[in-house]
Order: structure tokens, then sequence, then C-alpha cells
């Protein structure tokens, strides 16, 4: 099984962006009450503080030992960018977690995330579950680009993906589903991030596009 890819066009994106410019967000978490955020909530993922105080109260987004995600990313010099990136890369952490946790409402996704990308981050886990599917291998991130949008303090981020060693496994069997590498391994993700209204030391995927077989990326 391979992931499904909600798409978002470039005019999505952009409308989405002219919202959050104006009105961004809509919680009503107070900064003491992040969704997804527990009390007692492990704090030693490996970006746990990246993103800023280490008194935010961060969800675990550990991973099996046989499931390897690498983020080959330059970190910016703009601290806030930095914080950006690295959030980005905890969404993708957190969604797999819960593919791998096996729970569609599992705190770590829905912490580093809201609106669409929290509706996809769900979608994608159920379907996991439901085929009875979890996932194996080693997947790699590559070439982060970011860029501002607007005036206000929302970011696009930008980056490839190479998934020729990142594999479905049955639940039940552990059987492996190998996939030989092709053209369908390489994607791009762009991820709208911004602060999270209940923590600037958190940032949120707040929409997610993924496009598939991406020649950019395979290089």
């Amino acid at each position: 099984m391979a992931r499904s890819a909600l798409t978002m066009t470039a005019a999505t994106f952009a409308a989405t962006a002219a919202l959050l410019l104006t009105a961004c967000g809509g919680e009503d978490s107070s900064p003491d009450d992040i969704k997804g955020a527990e009390t007692g909530a492990s704090t030693s993922s490996p970006s746990a503080s990246a993103s800023g105080a280490a008194d935010v109260k961060r969800p675990d987004v550990s991973l099996p030992e046989d499931l390897k995600l690498v983020f080959d990313f330059e970190k910016p010099s703009d601290t806030e960018q930095a914080a950006a990136l690295e959030d980005a890369a905890n969404y993708i952490r957190a969604l797999d977690h819960g593919i791998a946790q096996q729970d569609p409402n599992d705190p770590a996704y829905q912490f580093y995330s809201t609106g669409g990308a929290e509706k996809y981050a769900k979608s994608q886990i159920e379907a996991w579950v439901k085929d009875g599917w979890t996932v194996t291998g080693d997947d790699r991130y590559f070439d982060a680009s970011i860029d501002l949008v607007g005036e206000g303090k929302s970011v696009l981020v930008s980056f490839c993906r190479n998934q020729a060693k990142f594999y479905s496994k049955k639940v039940k069997t552990g059987k492996v589903n190998y996939t030989e590498e092709n053209l369908d391994s390489y994607q791009k993700f762009s991820l709208l991030m911004s602060p999270s209204e209940a923590s600037a030391a958190v940032w949120q995927t707040r929409q997610i596009e993924v496009q598939g077989r991406v020649k950019e990326c395979k290089g």
C-alpha cells in the first residue's frame, strides 16, 4: 500500500494563505492547552526542543526500530524559519507515529497540525489501519525550501521525498510488501505552516499538498 495524495491547487494554497493573514486559526486553545499535548507527554523526541521553549509539552513521535525517517535539511539561519522547518518534519513523524500506533486519533498529529492538514493525517492513518497495514523501512526527505507567505508569519515549506525503501507491512503477519524503485518513489511535499495560536514556540501544518512522480526530485 502507498500513501494516497491529498492534493491542493496553487489557487487553493493562495486562498488559504490569504485567509491566514487576515483571520489566522479560529481555535479556542489557551497557551497552556495545545490540542494533542497531554499531561506528561514525552519531550524526548528527536526534535522536542528544536522549536523553542523547553516548557512546551510535546507529544511522543518516536517510531519503531524498523522505521527510519531521514530529514536531510539544511537548517535555516533564521530562527523562525528553522522552527517551521523542524515542526514540518515533526508533522511527518507524527503521521507515521499514528500509523505505527494504528491510532487515527493519535494526539501527535493533532498537536502538529490543524485544518486540512489535520484531516489529511487522520484520513491517511485511517486508510492504513482499515487495510491492516503499517510502515517499515527508510524514508528520506531532502531539498527543503521555505517561502514567506504575504506579510504575516505563515511560510510555505517544500521538500522532496524518496520513498524507494519505504514499505508497507501487514500488521497481523509482519509480511513486508517490497517494491522496486521507480518514478512513483519520488514526491514533492508543500506544507503551509504558521505558529500555533496556543504557543508561538510550536508551528502547525495547516494545509498540505503532495505531488507524485516528481522528476525534479529524482535528480
